[in-house]
Parts: C-alpha cells; sequence; structure tokens
C-alpha cells in the first residue's frame, strides 16, 4: 500500500509539474519593452483573460537591457510571441524573427500606414502609440518666479521663451533666485548611471541630430545616407546639456548614482522647477509618495538647442515602440497574439487601458476624442501637435546605432560632467563609435 501510495503521488506531481509548464507554453508571451507600463499590463493580461480565456504572459525586461533579454530569449523552445522594435535599425536586427503583417486587422486600422516598418512589400512593425518629449515645467514655480520683484528677465510668461537664448536667461535667474523660489535647482538631477542615461544618450542628441540630418538631407529609410555622421551640432548639444548640467539640484560629480526615477522624484516633491521627459512620465509624478504638482501645474516646453528660427520649433513628436510578432513562433500563437493586439486597439476594454491607464496616444483610427489620454502631458502633446504655426521634431534617434554606441555615449557624458573627458573626446567618440557601428551592420 505504501508503495502504491508513493507512485500515485508520484504521478500526481508529474501531472502538477505538467500543468505547471503547460499553463507558460498555452500563454501568449509578451516581452515589454516598457518598465514603467508593467503594473498596467499585468492588470491587461487579467482582464483580457477575464474577457477570452486566453492567457497573456507579459515579461518586461528592466531598463535599458532589452535587447540583451529579447536575445536571451528569442532563441528558446518557448519564446515571445510579441515583442518591440525600436525602427530601422531594430529591423535591421531582427528582421529574421519578424513576421509580415501587411495583411493584420491591425495594420489596417494604423491611422497613417507610413509611419509602419516596412521592407519592399511587406509590412514588419506596427508602431502603438505615439509620444512626445520635452521640458516638463511646474508652473505653479514658473509663476512665482514671473511674481519676483527682483528678477533679472522681463518674461512674464513661459509662453514668451522660445529660443535657447531666452532659455539660458530664464534658467540662469532662477538660479540666482533658487533659494525666494524654495527649490534645489532648476532642474532635476541629469542621471547618468549606467542604464538610466537614455534622456541624454538618445532623447537629447535627437535634437542637434535631426538639424544635421535635416542639412545633409538625410533618408531616413537609405541607411547609406546616414551611416557616417558628423556630430555638426555638437556644440549646441554642449550648450543645452552644460545648462542642466550647471543649475540642477546635483553636484555633476554625483550623477553617476541617479535614476531617472530620483529626478522625477525630485520633480513631484517640488525641489525642481524642470525637467526633460516626456508625456509617459506623469505617472511616474503622480505615484510619488508626499507628491506636490498638481495636475493643472504641468506643462511642457521644447528643447531649445540655438538653432536659427528655432522660435517655430515644438516637441519632439515621435515613436521608437513597434509590435513585432514572431515568424518562428507557432501559427496558432501567431494569431493569437494578433488577436490579443487587435483586442487591445479597438475593443472597448483595450481601448480604455490604452488611453486611460497606459496614456498611450495611440495611433489607430478606432479611438474617438474622449479616448484621447487624459493626463496633463498627453494633452499637451496633442495640443503641441496640432499648432500651425510650430513644428514638431521627429524622433530620428530611431536610427541611431545599437544599444551599445549609446551606452558608450552615456559613458562619456558621464565622464564628461564629472571632469575626466573633454567635450572633443565626446564628440569624437560619438562620430567614431557611429561608424563603427554602421560599418559593422554592413558585414
Amino acid at each position: 500500500m505504501k508503495k502504491i501510495s508513493l507512485l500515485l503521488l508520484v504521478v500526481l506531481l508529474g501531472m502538477l509539474l505538467l500543468s505547471s509548464c503547460g499553463g507558460q507554453q498555452d500563454s501568449i508571451y509578451f516581452l515589454n519593452f516598457k518598465p514603467e507600463s508593467a503594473a498596467i499590463y499585468d492588470e491587461i493580461a487579467r482582464a483580457y483573460k477575464n474577457e477570452t480565456g486566453v492567457s497573456l504572459r507579459v515579461v518586461t525586461a528592466a531598463s535599458g537591457t532589452y535587447e540583451q533579454t529579447l536575445k536571451s530569449e528569442i532563441g528558446k523552445t518557448d519564446a515571445p510571441v510579441i515583442f518591440q522594435i525600436n525602427g530601422p535599425v531594430g529591423y535591421t536586427a531582427w528582421k529574421d524573427y519578424c513576421l509580415n503583417l501587411k495583411d493584420t486587422a491591425i495594420y489596417r486600422h494604423l491611422s497613417d500606414k507610413s509611419m509602419a516598418i516596412t521592407d519592399g512589400d511587406g509590412v514588419y512593425g506596427i508602431p502603438y502609440v505615439v509620444e512626445g518629449y520635452g521640458i516638463i515645467y511646474n508652473k505653479k514655480i514658473m509663476n512665482a518666479y514671473f511674481a519676483l520683484q527682483n528678477r533679472g528677465t522681463s518674461f512674464q510668461s513661459v509662453e514668451e521663451v522660445n529660443s535657447f537664448v531666452e532659455l539660458k536667461a530664464l534658467v540662469e535667474d532662477m538660479t540666482a533666485h533658487k533659494s525666494e523660489l524654495g527649490i534645489d535647482g532648476v532642474f532635476a538631477a541629469t542621471s547618468l548611471k549606467s542604464g538610466e542615461d537614455w534622456r541624454w544618450q538618445t532623447h537629447l542628441a535627437n535634437v542637434p541630430m535631426y538639424y544635421e540630418f535635416l542639412d545633409e538631407n538625410v533618408d531616413l529609410t537609405k541607411p547609406e545616407t546616414y551611416k557616417n555622421v558628423l556630430f555638426s551640432y555638437a556644440d549646441r548639444y554642449k550648450a543645452i546639456f552644460d545648462l542642466y548640467l550647471n543649475n540642477s539640484t546635483t553636484d555633476p560629480k554625483l550623477l553617476g548614482t541617479k535614476q531617472v526615477a530620483d529626478s522625477m522624484a525630485e520633480f513631484a516633491l517640488g525641489k525642481c522647477a524642470m525637467v526633460q521627459n516626456g508625456n509617459w512620465a506623469y505617472a511616474q509624478i503622480a505615484d510619488v509618495s508626499g507628491n506636490t504638482v498638481k495636475e493643472e501645474d504641468v506643462g511642457f516646453m521644447p528643447i531649445y538647442i540655438g538653432v536659427s528660427e528655432e522660435e517655430s520649433q515644438g516637441l519632439c513628436i515621435g515613436t521608437e515602440n513597434y509590435f513585432a510578432i514572431n515568424k518562428n513562433a507557432d501559427p496558432k500563437k501567431q494569431e493569437e497574439a494578433l488577436a490579443f493586439l487587435e483586442w487591445l486597439f479597438t475593443s472597448e476594454t483595450g481601448k480604455q487601458y490604452v488611453s486611460k491607464k497606459l496614456d498611450f496616444i495611440a495611433p489607430f483610427d478606432t479611438f474617438t476624442d474622449s479616448e484621447k489620454p487624459s493626463d496633463p502631458l498627453g494633452r499637451e502633446v496633442n495640443e503641441w501637435l496640432n499648432r500651425e504655426e510650430t513644428y514638431s521634431i521627429p524622433w530620428v534617434f530611431t536610427v541611431f546605432p545599437s544599444q551599445n554606441f549609446k551606452s558608450d555615449f552615456g559613458a562619456a557624458l558621464l565622464q564628461y560632467a564629472q571632469g575626466n573627458k573633454s567635450w572633443e573626446e565626446v564628440k569624437s567618440l560619438f562620430v567614431n563609435r557611429w561608424a563603427q557601428e554602421y560599418a559593422s551592420l554592413q558585414n
């Protein structure tokens, strides 16, 4: 009897293990790129299971490790079915895994088909969010500055500041009055910890590179036109970067330990007046314990770097977020994955999560005005996008070389901030590493 009981126990344990493994195998594996959205995607997975009975397994890569995580996961038996690429360069790296999505419902609902990642007649990446970034400012602190009788500028509002010269004058005078304003610095800490420096090695660099590409008539769909760059506006990058460093809450020598969350907490707690980030950051601001910044006090202004006629410049608006489907996955899994994406962007439940929880500005024709983001930064991106008198800066950093290039550039920026590397050395690294990366991509 003991032997029989033991045998039954072993069989039951085996069935439980198989059931557990099968639970993962039977779910749709989605490898998520956005750490700030991880908890919301978990909610979405539960809602989708409740409505359809289909399980979605969401795995979120840590900040700055997505490419590395995807490389380790894509070759597994239970590989991601839904993954993300960040634009033309991302597609080049992962094209052997990207299913043609030309005949899918999600592509048909894309409002602007030119936004998709294409190759010949095929469609291999579907953008799922349009985002914008710039300098987020605290209107309450700004108004307190404008009310100062002894201030050194004549500005009456942020709207009067529409060039780098004016931004610099405003920021430096605010620094001179920071004790009266009750702030530790005008800008939040420039987060330069490895993996936390993406605001500078891609987002900030996007602005000078956009103007260089404009000068050089670069076609972003043709790598041969940008395989070598000059970083011709490097001095303008340095000017705005120095403005951040010299007027922030944190000594530049200490920036190697600072994370994006630290910067957003400083802004949320009223320790600074400005922070460079995107509309996705509002959730971070609102969720900080002790947050002092009300929804109506959050505003956006462009990142001015000192180019000619920048008075008409708007926010940086675009996307580096494209859904791809693993073409090597089981066809049934592919169908289930596409069904989930269709549900997310067309069903009432899915759209509510997209617009109200993820706060995405979704580029699909299924969204009405009432389903657009409700957060203040999302609304501001929409407002800037529709201004006839300004032009948006597109996201050209989607053609920046690999994560290794970005990480090396970020590390050089930290060394510069700490006084261990000259600006000329930083510029040389940017130009040389860019050329090396594109040479290796061609080989």
